[in-house]
């Protein structure tokens, strides 16, 4: 009986000192990010906040609605090779329960840049194809298509507005998508547009700044004439 309450004992001993390992070691990678990050703003010339000083979450982002809860922190923001950028740490976490009643929370990571465009946009979604996107198209759940059958098989462009969508992504832009990366997703919505990819490293933010900045580059100009500040109502 005594050796039986010493393992048991030994049992409970050992699972708090590993949940206080995972405690100290999340609390460790934090930090250690945290640190990276401040280091990486000040060498793109960027400020700095652990939280969100912009209220960022209200931006009317498809993303931003995903899951049962959601948050954001290391903003870097300021200007980036003459782009007004705000680039952020993105979480969502859904919610499950197993037949037993016990509750856990599955985490998806993104890193995100958001800048402005001068036009409104009707809120539009372009991501990689993959097999949860293939078997919603299964489902009935259809993307928008365009003339190009390989952009098609690629990506999933998502919106209500289809006159919207095939004025934003023009023959020019979809050759650009199919040779940016796979990594990439856009959102576009209001005068704001967004590009983000799974958690990067710090020393990884520069090409997300830059590919949000070379998708800029490549809004088609009918989209300003169309939809822009200027442009006939």
């Amino acid at each position: 009986m005594e050796s039986s309450g010493l393992i048991t004992t030994l049992v409970i001993v050992g699972v708090i000192l590993v949940a206080g390992v995972a405690v100290y070691v999340s609390f460790y990678l934090k930090k250690k990010r945290r640190q990276e990050l401040q280091m990486m703003a000040r060498q793109l010339g960027l400020q700095y906040s652990l939280n969100d000083p912009f209220g960022l979450l209200a931006y009317p982002f498809t993303l931003f609605q995903k899951g049962d809860g959601r948050g954001l922190e290391n903003v870097l923001a300021g200007t980036w090779q003459d782009m007004e950028v705000k680039e952020f740490d993105y979480w969502y976490y859904e919610e499950s329960t197993d037949s037993e009643g016990h509750t856990s929370k599955t985490y998806y990571r993104f890193s995100c840049v958001v800048t402005g465009i001068d036009a409104a946009c009707s809120p539009i979604t372009i991501e990689r194809e993959n097999l949860f996107t293939r078997m919603a198209d299964s489902l009935g759940f259809r993307d928008i298509e365009f003339e190009l059958e390989e952009f098609n098989k690629k990506f999933q462009v998502k919106g209500k507005d289809r006159k919207f969508a095939h004025d934003l992504v023009d023959a020019r832009m979809m050759q650009w998508l199919l040779g940016a990366g796979d990594q990439w997703s856009f959102e576009a919505s209001g005068n704001e547009i967004m590009c983000f990819s799974k958690r990067r490293r710090p020393a990884e933010l520069v090409p997300l700044l830059g590919t949000l900045k070379d998708f800029r580059e490549h809004v088609p100009r009918v989209v300003f004439e169309l939809y822009g500040s200027g442009a006939a109502r």
